[in-house]
């Protein structure tokens, strides 16, 4: 059940966007980098689960972003689709850079594309950094329910597995009010990049996920209904689980395919199963001058080891391209 916050409430940054990756642990992810040519340009982590190594955040040197979050489900099985989401994403960030795509013609395109529609249910938010960003789903029937973030001053909203309009959900609500207190406190101190980037690490990190009794509490088909209830999402898997699938995880030397060309979409091992939790977290920051910083955290590693405060860390920093 991942998260984006989407501010532009900083008096000095134009937008800031936050994101944290829910997912079941030991699914193969890569570390945010630059990605390999021909897509040199292209900056965040990627799913290596499917051959496609899509990605649900990413930026580009031309100040392209992409985020993308999955609609819930009632189980976790029926969120998987034929192909990868992060399809569409990867479609956005490596069109080509000396083809400036429009955010509409982009969206609109993509509200018209079957291979959108084969794909699980998502939210699309895309578009160029210092101008209106659209949140678009492959359930919009048409361009008039695209709706736009991002288009003015003092503005934070949050998306999550659910439709952009539903405000039901207190994860979204508290994510919304918490990221505009962090802003405002870190602005009034006067504080440096990195403690903003702590501040909103912070947020990410806030759990009022509710403790279930009993055995079922430890099933991700049990805790899917509360879910929307919390920013962060502790590990949801009893230890005998972890310990299990984190030794048949170390066992299988799952391949780093990062750098072969994608075959199909198609899934290999099951990698919708086991312990589930917040993987990653992703701060980025873009000003004005055309300067960014994006900083990832990584939660855990591929073997469903905790990795510990600061040493999954990643920052980098550019400036956009004209």
């Amino acid at each position: 059940m991942c998260i984006a916050l989407i501010s532009t409430a900083h008096p000095d940054y134009s937008l800031i966007v936050i994101d944290n990756r829910d997912e079941f642990l030991h699914r193969p992810t890569s570390e945010p980098n630059w990605w390999p040519e021909p897509f040199s340009n292209v900056l965040g982590s990627r799913d290596l689960a499917r051959s496609t190594h899509g990605t649900w955040m990413g930026v580009t040197k031309e100040g392209k972003l992409a985020v993308l979050t999955n609609y819930r489900e009632d189980k976790a099985c029926q969120a998987i689709g034929q192909y990868s989401r992060g399809v569409i994403v990867n479609n956005w960030l490596t069109s080509p850079p000396d083809e400036r795509h429009t955010t509409h013609s982009f969206v609109q395109s993509m509200v018209a594309s079957e291979e959108a529609k084969q794909v699980g249910g998502f939210s699309l938010v895309c578009g160029y950094l210092n101008e209106p960003l659209a949140i678009v789903s492959n359930r919009s029937a048409d361009m008039d329910q695209i709706a736009w973030v991002a288009a003015e001053k003092n503005q934070t909203r949050g998306l999550s597995n659910t439709a952009f309009n539903d405000r039901s959900w207190p994860k979204i609500i508290n994510g919304e009010k918490l990221m505009d207190s962090a802003i405002q406190s870190h602005a009034q101190a006067q504080e440096d990049e990195d403690a903003l980037i702590e501040r909103l690490l912070q947020v990410l990190s806030t759990d009022t996920l509710p403790r279930l009794p009993g055995d079922e509490a430890n099933s991700i088909d049990t805790y899917i209904q509360h879910l929307r209830k919390s920013i962060f999402v502790p590990v949801i898997g009893n230890k005998d689980d972890i310990n299990r699938v984190a030794e048949e995880t170390a066992a299988a030397q799952v391949e780093d395919e990062v750098n072969k060309p994608p075959t199909n979409g198609a899934l290999g091992p099951d990698y919708n199963s086991g312990p589930y939790g917040t993987q990653k977290q992703t701060v980025l920051l873009a000003q004005r001058d055309g300067r960014v910083r994006y900083f990832e955290r990584t939660l855990w590693d591929r073997n469903v080891r905790a990795v510990p405060t600061g040493q999954g860390d990643r920052s980098f920093e550019f400036h956009i391209e004209q």
